[in-house]
């Protein structure tokens, strides 16, 4: 699991191998979600702060698997702005799902700023 981590703030933990991280962390439109969403009234990114990709603490790991394991199969944890379901690929019926990883944040999301899912 790898953790992004923008000024020192640990925001998000991904359960992908870490070219899976980079890729989703960095991509243009988890981008553009980070600086829309907010905590406490403060955007996640500004911009043009470094976003370092690093391998999650156990601590990390922790909250992670807690947040999986709130998942009562109702889709209310989708539905939780602290956690996005991400595809590397789009995924025909019957693959496997070996290219989807879940981001969990690890930051209190504002709740009018949560990604539409």
């Amino acid at each position: 699991m790898f953790t992004l981590e923008i000024e020192g703030k640990a925001v998000a933990v991904i359960n992908g191998d870490e070219e899976t991280a980079r890729d989703l962390f960095t991509c243009d439109g988890f981008k553009e979600d980070i600086q829309k969403m907010t905590s406490d009234g403060a955007p996640l990114w500004n911009g043009t702060s470094e976003l370092k990709i690093r391998a999650a603490s156990e601590d990390e790991i922790e909250i992670f698997e807690d947040a999986l394991a709130e998942d009562d199969g109702e889709g209310d944890f989708e539905d939780d702005p602290r956690h996005a379901a991400a595809n590397d690929a789009t995924t025909e019926e019957g693959e496997d799902d070996e290219d989807e990883a879940d981001i969990v944040f690890l930051l209190d999301i504002d709740e009018a700023d949560a990604l539409d899912s």
